[in-house]
């Protein structure tokens, strides 16, 4: 490859740091969870500006990797500079709310720190943060000392920030409610009166941030005279008494948590007048148990469009209101099984709209006019669009990620509106692996984030025909990088392919140990998930380094994507439908029946290990076939699904009074006397609010009940993810010790 030489100053001055790293080194637990980050300088939230002429983005410091400050790239004259350091900003650090903690953990950001988040003003002169619970903008174009100015100062929690389309406005949520705050005079103003107690105004939902990918509850019009916004009323559902244990004191919190089957938030869609400061409610409709799971504004302000999804999420309607609170079906999607939410709906000047649908098998890109007639399909085949990242409206281009060359890499496609060859469409991006794209607004530039299994991120900004302008961060495996001194040691991925038991092929990925030799026998580090709307196996850069780890340790790490996994299509994920946990150990079980005809892996040697959903497949795992598996980690496992929430669980499984059955033979519990002693590793935080710990207390007391021995590792304080390095270290040192006694003692 062709290297520039256009890698920043920032770069070069924070890659120094690393010229003694020169000689090999055996890669340890401990380092993998030190900063420098090992991947190489971290990157967030990359955003082009409103005028093009510069890149933002969110980098971790040198000495502490979880803690970001803003920064930003010069496209004219190839400089970077910090704007923002949110140490010196805030030298205290953050006191965040409840609201606040919660918020992150559904965003899956609980372990960063200093400014996570911000956005652009559309004039691209100022960008808006919030810090500590107060909003904070900085100015372009003034002098250093006077850029950055605190907008709100309050004792309570200012959240969901965000500018109004022109400007005028910031817009925040306090206490429950809308704020806005005037840009040119300063002053604030609560919108909305009524967000108290159980009430909430233009907030997501539990089950909406954890498990709908919306994490906010208000949308601005176009012409910033009105704000869409939800509102949330608790009260029908129950009160979930949880116990949050931290290591010198616990914790009671009442948590209104939506069981499956039980019920959820009743929720209102509003329109309010900016200057009546005045709601207009639409009309949904009689049905009172629905969601809402998509809110977006049409192009003239007069119209805003909604997603109205059924309870059994098999319907999913595409409606429009108009400022008086009326509603009209656009389109409607119907599915057997249930309909996968997507973020791909995009209006024209002329309000026609892209809509994303699997109405054939696999999720495809189809342009429709503004009373819901299908004009084109835009893409088309055994293969399927991950996202739109943009629409050029002078060319007539759109420009979307996808699968059509692979499932195990996402690429950049291209397709004309007007297209007569929806299976065919251009691709952009050559290099294989990874691609996450970002476009401006006007889709003439994009910056992609590439990577693959033997590269990290590596970060550039091209034009549309995938020529690339720059570098942002050319991160290269060279002697000044983090993990070079591991490259040595590093052993590679390889991929095969297996057949389920309807045909279907099945990805897998295997390192091999260290020191590799085929006359040797193997113990395996058995790793998956198996849930929904996750990918193990694909030809991206590892996020954790622990399987190269457990490889360097002597054994074999094997990861496969069974039935029911994402980015295959509608046949690939159905068969799991009604019956979670059965399809998919029916194909892990093909993985361990591979893994005995190789000569060089010990077949009772072999440990299987998943966190949440992978942590429920490692305790069917062990339960459903006792004497296949040698050992099981199960991490923040579910055990029943009855105690997982609506939104999620009644997706694959429907409700627990129609498929009582299903859930019955779903649960842990029937089986958990069939777990041998000495073969279970449970984990759990102690203050998980995601999959609550009540789904291991009930295993440990089943166990103990059934005479079984068993190694338990619990968190106090700590959530789903059990954040933090130092946690984090502690979890991986816990199951690496716990293979190694048990599988190369």
């Amino acid at each position: 490859m062709k290297h520039f030489k256009i890698i920043n100053a920032l770069l070069i001055s924070a890659l120094l740091c690393f010229t003694s790293m020169t000689d090999a080194k055996k890669l340890t637990l401990k380092r993998i969870f030190e900063s420098p980050d090992l991947s190489g300088t971290s990157l967030r939230n990359l955003k082009i500006s409103p005028d093009g002429s510069r890149v933002t983005f969110l980098q971790g410091k040198q000495e502490d990797k979880d803690q970001y400050d803003l920064w930003e790239y010069n496209i004219a004259d190839n400089s970077t500079r910090l704007l923002v350091d949110s140490k010196a900003l805030l030298p205290e650090g953050e006191n965040l709310s409840a609201e606040e903690k919660a918020r992150r953990e559904r965003q899956r950001l609980a372990g960063l720190k200093g400014i996570i988040e911000y956005y652009w003003s559309n004039n691209g002169q100022t960008l808006l943060f919030p810090l500590g619970g107060n909003l904070y903008q900085y100015k372009l174009n003034v002098p250093s000392d006077q850029a950055v100015k605190q907008l709100t100062d309050s004792d309570a929690f200012d959240t969901d920030a965000r500018f109004s389309p022109q400007g005028s406005y910031v817009s925040f949520i306090r206490e429950q409610n809308i704020y806005v705050v005037d840009t040119e005079t300063g002053k604030t103003r609560q919108m909305t009166q009524d967000g108290k107690d159980l009430i909430k105004n233009g907030m997501a939902e539990f089950v909406a941030q954890e498990e709908m990918d919306r994490d906010t509850g208000y949308w601005w019009s176009p012409d910033e005279k009105h704000i869409a916004y939800l509102q949330v009323d608790e009260s029908p559902v129950s009160i979930t008494e949880r116990y949050e244990i931290n290591a010198d004191n616990i914790e009671i919190i009442k948590q209104r948590y939506p069981y499956t089957g039980e019920a959820n938030v009743d929720v209102k869609l509003g329109i309010l007048n900016m200057k009546k400061r005045s709601t207009r409610w639409v009309d949904t409709g009689e049905e009172t148990d629905f969601y809402i799971p998509r809110v977006n504004w049409l192009p003239d302000s007069k119209k805003v469009s909604y997603q109205w999804q059924s309870r059994d999420q098999q319907t999913l309607e595409l409606r429009f209101a108009n400022l008086s609170g009326d509603s009209k079906t656009i389109l409607t999607d119907r599915s057997e099984t249930w309909i996968n939410l997507h973020h791909d709906l995009r209006f024209l000047a002329d309000e026609s709209f892209i809509w994303a649908s699997e109405r054939d098998g696999f999720k495809h890109l189809y342009h429709f006019d503004d009373s819901g007639k299908l004009l084109k399909q835009l893409t088309k085949g055994n293969w399927m669009v991950d996202e739109i990242t943009g629409i050029n409206k002078d060319t007539g281009h759109i420009f979307f990620t996808g699968t059509y060359d692979s499932p195990l890499e996402k690429q950049l496609y291209s397709q004309k509106l007007d297209t007569d060859t929806p299976e065919k469409p251009q691709r952009i991006t050559q290099r294989e692996g990874f691609h996450s794209i970002s476009m401006d607004k006007e889709a003439t530039v994009y910056i992609d984030r590439w990577n693959d299994r033997e590269h990290p991120t590596q970060i550039s900004l091209h034009k549309t025909n995938g020529e690339r302008v720059t570098w942002l961060n050319e991160n290269r495996l060279d002697e000044n990088h983090p993990y070079h001194a591991y490259l040595d040691e590093h052993i590679k991925n390889e991929f095969g392919e297996l057949k389920a038991a309807d045909g279907q092929t099945l990805h897998y990925r295997m390192i091999k140990p260290a020191d590799f030799s085929a006359d040797k026998k193997y113990p395996v580090f058995f790793y998956t998930y198996g849930g929904p709307h996750a990918q193990l196996v694909t030809k991206a850069w590892p996020r954790r380094f622990v399987e190269q780890y457990m490889a360097q340790q002597g054994f074999l790490v094997f990861v496969l994507d069974n039935r029911g996994m994402a980015r295959r299509g509608v046949r690939f994920e159905a068969p799991l439908y009604k019956k979670m946990g059965g399809v998919e150990i029916v194909d892990q079980l093909v993985g361990v029946d591979y893994l005995k005809t190789l000569p060089y892996v010990d077949g009772d040697r072999i440990g299987i290990f998943g966190w949440s959903y992978g942590g429920y497949m490692a305790l069917r795992a062990l339960s459903k076939a006792p004497d296949t598996f040698a050992i099981g980690v199960s991490v923040a496992p579910v055990s029943d699904f009855r105690l997982y929430d609506t939104h999620y669980t009644e997706r694959y499984m429907s409700t627990p009074q129609l498929n009582a059955e299903g859930y019955e033979e779903t649960a842990i519990f029937g089986d958990a006397d069939k777990i041998q002693d000495h073969k279970l590793l449970l984990i759990h935080g102690m203050a998980d609010d995601n999959v609550l710990f009540t789904n291991t207390t009930k295993m440990i007391k089943l166990l103990q009940d059934a005479g079984i021995l068993f190694d338990t590792m619990i968190y106090p304080g700590a959530k789903h993810g059990i954040s933090g390095s130092t946690a984090q270290y502690h979890v991986y040192k816990t199951i690496s010790d716990f293979y190694i006694k048990h599988l190369k003692p």
